[in-house]
């Protein structure tokens, strides 16, 4: 691809969003984007900055300073650096498309920061991609209520923060479009991930009243939701001493610190200690970043990368996404469950009314319809979930 871009004064240059490139899979938009991430170390976003520098996009990759000062954690981003700078053919131009900044999304004023940067070195922002991590398993001891305000800070806060940062620029441009990668958690609650979930349900919630805000500024918000292994396995896990009322003598269901204690134990250099009780050791706070073989990353998170670059900058994008079959069917068990309750108790909802209306007589109408039906599965079941099969 010829360049025809005019250097700036700092940074690589600004660009031009005319130049034609190759198209993604499922996409509409060839022209050039820039994307800011607003957390870069992921080996989920390690492979989408590569897929982004491919196509020929402009990456603006923010750099946490605890992950990016754990040498493990951040192997994989030196090593698309060093690739970035190398002669290989096939990496021409990437080192001048991408660029790295250091940032607590925690700390607003660094947010704003990172976004005055990238406008100054690329010229403009066409998608911010909220990328929440850190998966807790909580209990409630007096170090882990600290550790609940963390997990609000980092999966809300921060990304609020750099939301909030990213606007006035996006209303300037009169277009934007904010992407927040959280997962089905946000539909669906796990036992033993009640403050993930939590926080994850706030940062949806926020962007669902936002999405009505920006849209006369022609900003488009999308949530876009793989399933909960895709931000466990590829985040960091912390685990806080358990409470002696949910051991697996009490409730022998498995529970989500045994799941990820044994997944990280099949590795030993992930292997964690002795998960003992809070009443024992209530100071005792682990956490690990899962390590897996490249190929099982790739397996794992490549459907929701294609999905990622498909709808980022799409002219018409849906406001959620969920990536996968099983996960849409499971978010269709969800609705259709909350569908049939709602449907169940029609009278007493409707019993409050002080008009009668014809959508009070519709609503006791399709209750009626329901029980003779057999519960009318199909009939309830939202069209308003896509099915991510990319």
């Amino acid at each position: 691809m010829a360049d025809t871009r005019k250097p700036a004064e700092a940074g690589p240059a600004r660009h031009s969003h005319g130049a034609p490139s190759a198209s993604f899979r499922a996409s509409t938009h060839n022209s050039p984007r820039t994307w800011f991430l607003t957390s870069s170390l992921s080996p989920l976003c390690i492979r989408l900055i590569r897929l982004l520098l491919a196509h020929g996009d402009y990456v603006v990759a923010c750099l946490p300073p605890a992950e990016i000062e754990n040498d493990d954690r951040s192997a994989e981003f030196r090593e698309l650096i060093n690739e970035c700078k190398s002669n290989r053919k096939d990496r021409e131009g990437w080192k001048d498309r991408i660029r790295g900044i250091r940032c607590d999304g925690r700390v607003m004023g660094q947010s704003g920061a990172a976004i005055a940067e990238a406008v100054q070195v690329f010229g403009r922002i066409d998608i911010l991609l909220s990328v929440i991590g850190t998966v807790e398993e909580l209990s409630t001891t007096p170090r882990t209520r600290n550790l609940v305000r963390d997990q609000f800070e980092t999966i809300f806060f921060s990304q609020v923060n750099f939301i909030k940062a990213a606007l006035p620029q996006f209303r300037a441009q009169h277009t934007g479009h904010i992407i927040i990668l959280t997962s089905i958690g946000g539909h669906i609650g796990t036992p033993g991930m009640s403050i993930y979930t939590a926080a994850t349900w706030a940062l949806e919630g926020y962007c669902d009243s936002l999405a009505y805000e920006i849209a006369p500024f022609n900003i488009k918000v999308t949530v876009v939701q793989p399933n909960k292994e895709i931000q466990s396995l590829t985040n960091k896990i912390v685990f806080a001493p358990q409470l002696p009322y949910y051991d697996s003598d009490v409730n022998p269901a498995p529970s989500v610190r045994e799941i990820y204690g044994n997944m990280l134990n099949a590795n030993p250099e992930t292997a964690i200690d002795h998960l003992v009780g809070a009443e024992e050791r209530p100071d005792d706070i682990q956490y690990r970043y899962p390590k897996l073989p490249a190929a099982a990353y790739d397996k794992l998170v490549m459907e929701t990368v294609h999905a990622l670059t498909a709808i980022g900058g799409h002219e018409n994008p849906p406001a959620r996404h969920i990536v996968g079959f099983d996960g849409a069917i499971a978010v269709k068990e969800k609705l259709k469950t909350v569908t049939e309750e709602l449907e169940d108790f029609v009278e007493a909802s409707v019993a409050v009314d002080i008009f009668d209306s014809e959508l009070k007589k519709e609503a006791r109408q399709g209750g009626e319809n329901r029980e003779g039906e057999g519960g009318g599965q199909g009939r309830y079941m939202s069209e308003d979930v896509q099915i991510g099969m990319m």
